[in-house]
């Protein structure tokens, strides 16, 4: 059973940082890219960072200098370092992992930015 679990979430202020975490079960997790989305009631989920498994590393514009993605496949598991957070950060994040024709989702966490 292919299972992903995202932990981290939770309230900032602005200017402050989170990492969240994704860990996964029940696949090849080294040969899986990763990926982080996140997505705000009534709108489309959009791609936040990707890490290949090669370890190369795709940023959607806003979060470019301030998000990091990183992942150690000797625990399975996939990181989003948050910073300098913003309002327009507030979403719930999701993980995903993909390889070929195989996707698999986490059941997301929730960030929120506010003051």
């Amino acid at each position: 059973q292919v299972q992903l679990l995202e932990s981290g979430g939770g309230f900032v202020q602005p200017g402050g940082s989170l990492r969240l975490s994704c860990q996964g079960s029940g696949i090849l997790f080294r040969g899986f890219a990763m990926s982080w989305y996140r997505q705000a009631p009534g709108k489309q989920r959009e791609l936040v960072a990707t890490i290949t498994s090669d370890g190369n590393t795709v940023y959607e514009d806003s979060v470019k200098g301030r998000f990091t993605i990183a992942r150690d496949n000797g625990k399975n598991t996939v990181y989003l370092q948050m910073n300098g957070l913003k309002p327009e950060d507030t979403d719930v994040y999701f993980c995903n992992a993909r390889f070929m024709q195989l996707n698999y989702w986490g059941q997301g966490t929730q960030v929120t930015v506010s003051s």
